[in-house]
């Protein structure tokens, strides 16, 4: 027994190593445009890396089961019988109950604090849902339900609210995502560090994640990440064009 399972460890190795490498040098994830978005891909990172050699072991069996028990042509007859082994059972839950727990602690527990560790915000956006569109409204009034637009490194709380049934607030490159519930205010914070626009990157977009019905697909805006100046004046120009509308 001592050279199949010595086979099936070289050849997990060897996958193992090829899976870390590609983790940790291959950039598989967009463009993140937030400081949380950092913690999320690390979290994702980390998850990865853990992942690989599990993966490897299991393709490593698949591999040798398949080179070492084919047959030629259909089976004539049924194979021997074959008896499990309570050690390697026992080995298995060991050491995927220890990443379990790993994984509970770090990024579960550490990345939770993590992004909820700073409260506090310079710049508060009211975001409201409804089917099949979005309504955000800035400290000064402004209205807009074609785009958000956010300061770069600027502290900002969304507060998010739906006026029918569950949607779901989610920009893809901020990392974030939380619920609009019908008769309660969910609390998002955010501080974008990077200037961009949905023209250039579509994962900055503010779509819902909730299945709504029929419209669903169709509700999104785009984002824009500018810088604070920039910001001001658009808000300002909002304002106005907000305040014109009412008057009529």
């Amino acid at each position: 027994m001592r050279r199949p399972w010595l086979s099936i460890a070289v050849l997990s190795v060897i996958l193992t190593a090829l899976g870390e490498f590609a983790v940790w040098t291959w950039s598989m994830l967009p463009t993140g445009y937030s400081r949380e978005a950092e913690i999320v891909d690390d979290a994702y990172v980390l998850l990865l890396a853990l992942a690989v050699p599990v993966f490897a072991f299991v393709i490593a069996m698949l591999v040798y089961s398949a080179v070492r028990f084919r047959t030629k042509g259909p089976p004539t007859e049924d194979g021997p019988p074959m008896t499990g082994s309570s050690r390697i059972v026992a080995i298995w839950l060991v050491v995927t109950g220890l990443l379990a727990l790993v994984i509970l602690v770090n990024p579960g527990i550490v990345g939770l604090a993590d992004l909820r560790a700073d409260q506090t915000a310079d710049l508060v956006i009211d975001v409201q849902a409804q089917r099949w569109s979005w309504n955000i409204t800035y400290p000064n009034g402004g209205t807009t339900s074609e785009e958000l637009v956010v300061p770069v490194d600027v502290r900002v709380r969304f507060d998010v609210t739906s006026l029918d049934i569950l949607h779901s607030f989610w920009v893809p490159a901020f990392r974030a995502k939380i619920d609009a519930v019908p008769g309660r205010t969910t609390q998002l914070y955010l501080t974008p560090d990077r200037a961009g626009s949905s023209v250039d990157d579509p994962t900055l977009r503010l779509q819902c994640a909730e299945l709504c019905g029929l419209g669903h697909a169709q509700m999104v805006i785009q984002v824009r990440v500018v810088s604070e100046a920039e910001f001001d004046a658009w808000v300002s120009g909002l304002e106005g064009a907000t305040a014109a509308e009412e008057g009529a």
